[in-house]
């Protein structure tokens, strides 16, 4: 796909992976249609985007929340008639252990992480049907394909997303609408506690650069991939746990004491 004129939705623009997609496609000339929930930061993105030239509309916008969904899509579709990329990149994540989660944060992991990347598909399907042309981008995690201790909740809402994605892709073959699922491992961004990048810095964990994530994307966007798998070797990891998953719990099980240290000591559980 090219992506020059491309009419492209991205949702999680505000954060540190999408301020940098939003540049990367800013680059290659998409017409962007930026979702963020923080104010301030959709107007310091918008103001880093027309510095450069760009000319995105930026709507403030709860994806939980079903209005204001339809709210941003209405706007696109009067503004565009249509969509071409839909890019399903805001998440949230917990880190503590499972039996010391709060209840209100599985179920907005739920919303932000699965349910509306779902409900944003379903809306612009139809058009990209219609056209015969799109692609539905989920950027999931590597915990998705790897159920990662004191992640519980967040994994399965990535496990979902993956599934998913895979199904949808199937089930879209002869349409001539593509679906991607990209894959990444940690990344350096706000998402993550400190306590996350306090263990990626006595490594524990690896943790890639907001931009590089944000390229690779993009990457697979244009070659039109179904997945993409970012890093090794957790990618390596990744297609392991989906054949001798047994090999890899006993790997992590000697990490989850240190885990739940991190996580009791730090006051996430």
């Amino acid at each position: 796909m090219r992506l020059q004129h491309q009419r492209v939705i991205l949702t999680g623009a505000g954060g540190g992976i999408g301020r940098a997609l939003a540049g990367e496609l800013a680059a290659r000339d998409a017409r962007l249609c930026l979702l963020e929930h923080n104010h301030e930061s959709a107007e310091s993105l918008r103001a880093e985007l027309e510095g450069s030239g760009a000319r995105p509309l930026i709507h403030i916008c709860d994806i939980t929340q079903a209005e204001q969904r339809q709210a941003a899509l209405n706007a696109v579709e009067r503004e565009w008639l249509g969509v071409d990329v839909l890019i399903n990149l805001a998440g949230i994540l917990d880190f503590r252990r499972f039996q010391d989660a709060d209840p209100g944060m599985i179920s907005r992991m739920l919303k932000v992480n699965l349910e509306a990347p779902m409900q944003l598909a379903r809306a612009v399907l139809p058009g990209m049907v219609e056209r015969g042309h799109g692609r539905i981008v989920n950027v999931g995690s590597m915990f998705g394909s790897i159920g990662f201790p004191l992640f519980a909740a967040y994994s399965a809402t990535k496990f979902a997303l993956r599934g998913y994605s895979q199904a949808l892709r199937r089930e879209l073959a002869s349409t001539g609408v593509g679906v991607t699922y990209v894959s990444p491992r940690a990344v350096k961004t706000a998402l993550n506690p400190p306590v996350v990048h306090e263990m990626a810095a006595r490594g524990l964990m690896r943790m890639d650069e907001p931009a590089a994530v944000a390229r690779s994307i993009v990457k697979a966007i244009e070659r039109d991939r179904s997945e993409a798998y970012l890093g090794f070797p957790e990618g390596l990891l990744a297609r392991l746990n989906g054949v001798i998953p047994g090999l890899v719990d006993r790997g992590l099980a000697k990490q989850v004491p240190v885990l739940t240290d991190y996580a009791l000591s730090r006051g996430e559980g």
